[in-house]
């Protein structure tokens, strides 16, 4: 039996979806604090974004906690739990692999806010005006 093909167009819409899933269910968890973590419990951690690999067996998960206060300690909390995060994202979504999840910073939102800086510069503002 042939194998069935996939377009590249295919393959990256799947990626999409299965990092929304991932991160819908990263979400759902630690709003309603099912990590038994003190440090996820007394914060509160937005999951921005889910980069799948191709093979769907690695996850980059980016979390920014809320105002980015004690960011550095929400990511050691998140990498320490990071077990539990991939057996429920695997019990959930019934993947035929475990996703190894990794926690990474999210840093568009400073990125966002120094482009902002920069367009409300006195000198850039001249510049576009002309």
């Amino acid at each position: 039996m042939a194998k069935h093909q996939t377009t590249p167009e295919q393959h990256s819409v799947r990626l999409l979806k299965v990092g929304e899933q991932v991160r819908h269910v990263i979400s759902e968890i630690l709003t309603r604090q099912q990590v038994h973590d003190e440090v996820l419990t007394a914060h509160s951690v937005s999951v921005t974004e889910v980069r799948m690999t191709p093979d769907l067996r690695q996850a980059t998960v980016y979390v920014k906690p809320l105002l980015g206060q004690d960011e550095e300690v929400v990511l050691k909390a998140l990498r320490t739990n990071t077990a539990f995060f991939q057996r429920e994202v695997a019990q959930r979504l019934k993947l035929k692999f475990a996703a190894k999840i990794r926690f990474r910073s999210d840093e568009t939102f400073d990125e966002a806010s120094r482009i902002d800086a920069l367009l409300n510069d006195p000198r850039v503002k001249r510049d576009l005006e002309d």
